[in-house]
C-alpha cells in the first residue's frame, strides 16, 4: 500500500512539472510572438515613413532617380516579409538600400538644411532606437524560450509538443555590422 502512495505521489508530480512546463511553453511562445508584432510595429512605422523621406530627397535631388527607387522597392520588400527569417533578410537589403539613400543626400547642401527632410531625419533617427530596443526584448525572449527547448528536462517535452527553436533577429552581412556615419 506504501509503495501505491509513493507511485501516486510520483505521478501526481510527473502531472504537475508536466502541465507547468507545457503551460510554461505556450507562454513563453505567446511572448516571442508579441515580441515579433511589437518590432514589426516600430518597422512599420519606419517604412510608413521612408515613401515621405524619399519625396523630400526627390524634390532636391529629382535625377537620382534610381537610387530612390531601389530605397522604394526595398522597402516595399521588406514590409511585405511575413516570417522572421524573411523579415530579417530583406531588413538588411533595406538597410543598404537606405544608407544609398543617405550617401546621395551628402550631395545637396540644402536638403541637408531643410527643415522638413530634418524632422523626417529626427523621426527616423526615433524610430530606429524603438527598433533596436524591440529587436532586445525579442531576442531575450528567444533566448529564454530557445533555453527551455534545449535544457533536460523540458527538452522532451518540447519534442513531443513540437515546441522548435526560433530564430533571432540579428545582422547576417558584415557590412551591416560596422558602425553607419550619416552626417547631417
Amino acid at each position: 500500500m506504501e509503495i501505491l502512495i509513493v507511485v501516486l505521489i510520483i505521478v501526481v508530480l510527473v502531472g504537475l512539472w508536466f502541465a507547468a512546463s507545457y503551460n510554461g511553453f505556450i507562454s513563453l511562445r505567446n511572448r516571442v510572438e508579441e515580441a515579433f508584432a511589437t518590432m514589426d510595429v516600430f518597422l512599420k512605422k519606419r517604412y510608413d515613413l521612408i515613401p515621405n523621406l524619399v519625396e523630400t530627397v526627390k524634390g532636391y535631388a529629382s535625377h537620382e532617380s534610381e537610387t530612390l527607387n531601389k530605397v522604394v522597392q526595398a522597402r516595399n520588400m521588406a514590409s511585405g516579409a511575413s516570417s522572421i527569417e524573411d523579415k530579417q533578410r530583406l531588413e538588411g537589403d533595406f538597410a543598404n538600400t537606405l544608407k544609398s539613400l543617405f550617401a546621395v543626400v551628402e550631395n545637396y547642401p540644402n536638403l541637408k538644411a531643410d527643415q522638413q527632410f530634418l524632422n523626417l531625419q529626427d523621426q527616423l533617427t526615433g524610430i530606429e532606437g524603438e527598433i533596436a530596443n524591440a529587436r532586445k526584448y525579442y531576442n531575450a525572449i528567444v533566448k529564454t524560450f530557445n533555453t527551455m527547448c534545449q535544457s533536460f528536462p523540458s527538452n522532451i517535452l518540447a519534442g513531443i509538443f513540437g515546441f522548435a527553436i526560433k530564430p533571432y533577429f540579428e545582422v547576417d552581412e558584415e557590412a551591416e555590422r560596422k558602425n553607419v556615419k550619416v552626417d547631417f
